[in-house]
This record gives C-alpha cells, sequence and structure tokens, in this order.
C-alpha cells in the first residue's frame, strides 16, 4: 500500500509499440527490463505479440541460460496473452481482453514496472496495451520507408502533411486514457539502427522525425546504431547490461561499451521514476487496468 494515499501501488507501464515488424520492439524491452531489474526493481512483463512471442522466447532463453551456467542473473514475472481462437470477432475480443486483463491484473500491484512488447502490426491487443501505457517506446529503424509508419511529409520540403494510421492510433489511445483516468501517455520515438557515417540522407532524416515530433507530439530518444551484439545475445536470453556488469562468460568488447552507452541515454531520455509511487493518473486507485475497461 502506498502509505500516503493508503491506496494500492500500481506498475509504472512502459509500451514497445510499432506497427512494422522489426523495429527492435523486443530487444530494446529486454534491455529496459533487465535495466529496471538491477535498480532493484521488480518489473513484470506481458508479450502481447502472440504469433511472433521474440520478448517470451527471449526471456525463456535467459532462464534457460541462467540454469545451464548457475548464473545469478535477474528475471522479469513474465505473461503471454494469446490471440482469441474461437474465429468469432467479437468472441475473440472478448476472450482477448479477459486474458490481458488477467495478466494486468496479476502484475500491476505486485511490480514496480510492467513492460507491455506489443505486435507489429494493427490488433485489438495492441490497442488495449497502447490505451494503459504510462511511458510508449516507439522504435523506428532509420529511414523513410520505416519512418512512414509515423506520419507523411513533403518529399522536397519535408514539411508534415498528415498522421499515419498508427499514430492516429496512438492519438486515440490518449485521448481514451486521458477520459478514463485522467492520465497522460508520454510517447518516446527512438531512432534504430543508425548508420555510423554522417551524410546528407541522414540530416534529411533527422529533419523529418523532427518535423514529426512538433506535429505528433512525441519526445526523440538519442539514437542507437547498427551493432551486431544487440543480436548475438538473443540465443542466450542476456542483454548488454549482463555482458558487462556480470560473469555471464561474454568477452566485453568496445562494441558492447558503445551500445550499453546508448541504451543507458534512452533510459535518461524516458525519465522513468526511481521511486515507487502511485501514479497521479491512478489515484482512483484502480491502477493501470482501468484504462483498459
Amino acid at each position: 500500500m502506498n502509505e500516503s494515499s493508503g491506496l494500492p501501488q500500481t506498475a509504472h507501464v512502459i509500451v514497445l509499440g510499432n506497427e512494422k515488424g522489426g523495429s527492435g520492439k523486443s530487444t530494446t524491452a529486454m534491455h529496459l527490463i533487465v535495466a529496471l531489474l538491477k535498480w532493484g526493481k521488480s518489473v513484470g512483463s506481458i508479450d502481447i505479440d502472440s504469433r511472433q512471442q521474440s520478448l517470451t522466447r527471449y526471456v525463456e532463453n535467459r532462464k534457460n541460460w541462467a540454469e545451464q551456467h548457475e548464473l545469478l542473473i535477474p528475471h522479469p514475472n513474465h505473461r503471454t496473452v494469446a490471440l482469441g481462437s474461437e474465429g468469432h470477432l467479437r468472441k475473440d475480443e472478448d476472450g482477448e481482453f479477459a486474458a490481458f486483463a488477467d495478466a494486468v491484473g496479476t502484475l500491476e500491484h505486485t511490480c514496480d514496472f510492467l513492460v507491455i512488447d506489443s505486435p507489429g502490426s494493427d490488433n485489438y491487443l495492441s490497442r488495449l496495451g497502447h490505451s494503459m501505457a504510462d511511458t510508449l517506446v516507439t522504435p523506428v529503424n532509420d529511414s523513410f520507408l520505416d519512418l512512414d509508419v509515423l506520419g507523411n511529409v513533403c518529399p522536397e520540403t519535408l514539411q508534415f502533411q498528415r498522421p499515419s494510421q498508427y499514430s492516429e492510433m496512438v492519438s486515440q489511445s490518449r485521448k481514451r486514457r486521458f477520459s478514463v483516468d485522467g492520465g497522460e501517455i508520454d510517447w518516446v520515438v527512438l531512432r534504430n539502427r543508425l548508420s555510423p557515417l554522417s551524410s546528407r540522407n541522414a540530416k534529411r532524416i533527422e529533419k523529418f522525425v523532427r518535423e514529426l515530433s512538433h506535429h505528433l507530439d512525441f519526445r526523440i530518444a538519442p539514437g542507437v546504431s547498427e551493432r551486431v551484439v544487440f543480436r548475438e545475445l538473443f540465443p542466450q536470453g542476456l542483454t548488454l547490461f549482463d555482458v558487462i556488469e556480470d560473469e555471464s562468460g561474454n568477452d566485453v568488447t568496445m562494441s558492447h561499451l558503445a551500445a550499453q552507452v546508448e541504451v543507458r541515454a534512452l533510459l535518461d531520455t524516458l525519465r522513468l521514476p526511481r521511486s515507487h509511487t502511485v501514479s497521479a493518473s491512478f489515484h482512483s486507485g484502480a491502477g493501470p487496468s482501468a484504462a483498459i475497461r
């Protein structure tokens, strides 16, 4: 219980969202999870991308590697929510809602943070997850093709023209969240797989992102470079924080150190609460799940 208010403590909810696959959502989610665990926080995680289940497999790989090598590394309290399989839209959505609400209800009052990895597509579960975010992180590959998931601009002037369907969905989620409990969604866009070489195209992309940020009301996180080290850790279920700070059995390289600096910069940008207190948006005592009801 929160001593000052007498209300149950509720988790700060971080949602990883992007309607394009392959943007680095699951890798980013796992690094945020482990970073929070190493802060000494309790972390729950929910995978609502039930087709790919990349985060689920990441967590499973981590547990298996730790058991095989007798590593004392922290783990999240993980849940996976499956898509409905009734073959009837209303029944499927009812089943997905119940499963999602059960997962959230199990974790929201027992964890400091709840990290939700969403699918690379627009579906009912993805919209549910977005609607209860305190912090929404959208990793986007650093190209005009991938950034089109956020909005359209004039190809000559790079002036904003219209939001994308995904940005419209985020806007609707923000409105729904505010109408339910007065909460706000802090949207942060992470430019992913940056090229190490400066170019005219890179400068145009940076201008493009800043133009979108102004119109769509998101903050921009420092970018993450294209690094093999992020992908090579998946089979072990490890992150850069494990490799550098624990006895993981991996040789630490300059690439590992540089990549960890980039992830720490993302953490600083997110401005996550270091103390576990009831969010102002949850003073009803209902917790994050109120936003999905």
